[in-house]
């Protein structure tokens, strides 16, 4: 088992059992940079994600935003596909541009001209939804996206995470089907795509009792802010 992969999925689904994305957003980057190609990437990192996704949405599927979610299935999915099929002979660096829209959501609580923005941005839902299932599908980053329009609408955290848990889970499904669809292969073993997948499933069940269970909606808010910000440094970081 490669040691390198399985410090990035620790590391990676501890932070996905607490806010719902992270496996992908963190992971891909994490690993295309370690020097694995984005298929193999995929091939690791989806169904670890999957199966935390699973769970948590197991724990509170009766919180899950159905009008969102239904959103998400006819306005990202489509995109997800078509522009993951298109993937390998066109590559887009969007990595800038969503970072600095993320940094800008975590600072939204700070100015009321960058809350006011904000709204203006994802009262468009449809069209922004649309034009995040173009980024997940060419970079993988559709998770930020994602968690930038879920906390701008103030759910409470159990709604927030697993909202965001049932999106991503069925952007990751997506993206898996078209790859077994169109024949992919992938370098890292079988037997060591499953072993991934149990360690995710431990780290989330020990993430779950000793941390997700003691942060309250105020905490949490304000842990989500910070990981919003860290992703948007992490972007744009990678992108210069």
């Amino acid at each position: 088992m490669p040691v390198d992969i399985l410090l990035t999925v620790v590391a990676t689904s501890v932070i996905q059992s607490v806010f719902g994305v992270g496996v992908l957003l963190f992971g891909t980057p994490l690993l295309l940079l370690l020097g694995y190609g984005f298929v193999d990437t995929l091939g690791v990192l989806l169904p670890v994600s999957i199966a935390i996704s699973a769970l948590q949405v197991l724990r509170h599927y009766q919180d899950i935003d159905i009008g969102f979610y239904k959103n998400v299935l006819v306005y990202s999915i489509p995109l997800v596909v078509l522009f993951l099929l298109a993937v390998t002979t066109v590559k887009i660096n969007l990595s800038l541009v969503i970072g600095g829209l993320l940094i800008l959501v975590a600072l939204k609580s700070s100015s009321t001209a960058i809350e006011r923005a904000l709204q203006s941005i994802v009262k468009y839902e449809k069209i922004y939804l649309m034009a995040m299932g173009l980024v997940h599908g060419v970079s993988n980053l559709g998770g930020s996206m994602l968690t930038s329009i879920i906390f701008s609408k103030h759910y409470p955290k159990n709604k927030t995470r697993v909202t965001a848990a049932a999106s991503y889970a069925t952007l990751a499904l997506c993206q898996l089907a078209t790859l077994l669809m169109i024949g992919s292969e992938f370098a890292v073993s079988f037997a060591d795509r499953i072993s991934f997948i149990q360690v995710a499933v431990v780290m989330f069940l020990l993430t779950e009792e000793m941390l997700y269970k003691g942060i309250d909606n105020e905490k949490y808010g304000k842990l989500f802010a910070l990981f919003l910000l860290a992703s948007g440094i992490l972007l744009i970081t990678k992108s210069l």
